[in-house]
C-alpha cells in the first residue's frame, strides 16, 4: 500500500513541475504511467496547483470584470475536476481493500483516504508558498518572522497528517477501521438540480 511519504513526493513533484513555468495555462505533462495510482495523484495535485494560482489572480484589485468572470467559471470547473479525481482515488482504495472484512464493532472513519489525501495535497501547496514567503528579499523582518512561524506549524501538520494517513491505511488493512464512499452530489453544477438553471428553460 502506498505510504504518505510517497504521496508527498508525488505532490511535490507536481508543484515543482508547475513552477518551472508558473503559468496557469501550462499543459500538464504527467510523468507517471497512464492510469497508475501515481498518475492520478499527480493529476490531482496539478489541478490543485493551477487552482491555487487562479485564486490569486482573481483577487487582483483592478482585474477586468469580464476576465474575473471567466476565471470564476474556470475555478468552478476546477472544483468539479478536483472532486472527480478524489472519487477516482477512493475507487482505488475500495478496490485495494475489497478483500478486507472489518472486525465486529469496527468504527467507521468519517473521512475517506482520498479526502485525507486531498487535504495533504493542499497542505503541500501551503508549505511551498509559505516557504517562498520566508525567502523574500523585499519583505520586512516582521513579515519573514511571522511566515517562519506559520511554516513551522504547517510542517508539524505535515508530520501529523503523514502519521494519520499511514495509521489509517494500516487500520483499514487490518479490519480495525472502515470507511464508506458517498459520492459528491453537487447540485449547483447540475442543470436539472439548480433551480436558477432549470427555471430558465
Amino acid at each position: 500500500m502506498i505510504s504518505a511519504a510517497n504521496c508527498y513526493t508525488i505532490f511535490n513533484r507536481s508543484i515543482d513541475d508547475y513552477h518551472k513555468t508558473d503559468n496557469v495555462d501550462t499543459p500538464i505533462q504527467n510523468p507517471y504511467p497512464e492510469n497508475s495510482f501515481e498518475a492520478l495523484l499527480y493529476h490531482k495535485n496539478w489541478i490543485d496547483t493551477v487552482q491555487w494560482h487562479l485564486e490569486d489572480i482573481i483577487r487582483l484589485p483592478n482585474i477586468n470584470p469580464t476576465e474575473a468572470l471567466a476565471i470564476k467559471r474556470r475555478i468552478d470547473k476546477s472544483n468539479q475536476d478536483r472532486t472527480d479525481r478524489v472519487e477516482q482515488i477512493d475507487d482505488y482504495f475500495l478496490a485495494a481493500f475489497k478483500e478486507v472484512v472489518p472486525k465486529a464493532g469496527t468504527r467507521i472513519n468519517s473521512e475517506t483516504p482520498a479526502w485525507l489525501l486531498d487535504r495533504m495535497s493542499i497542505l503541500m501547496l501551503k508549505i511551498y508558498h509559505m516557504r517562498a514567503e520566508t525567502l523574500r528579499s523585499d519583505a520586512s523582518a516582521e513579515h519573514l518572522a511571522k511566515c517562519q512561524t506559520k511554516l513551522a506549524v504547517l510542517m508539524e501538520q505535515k508530520t501529523d497528517m503523514q502519521l494519520a494517513f499511514d495509521e489509517l491505511m494500516e487500520d483499514i488493512g487490518k479490519g480495525e477501521r472502515r470507511f464508506k464512499v458517498y459520492r459528491q452530489m453537487k447540485m449547483y453544477n447540475d442543470a436539472s438540480l439548480n433551480p436558477m438553471l432549470y427555471q430558465k428553460k
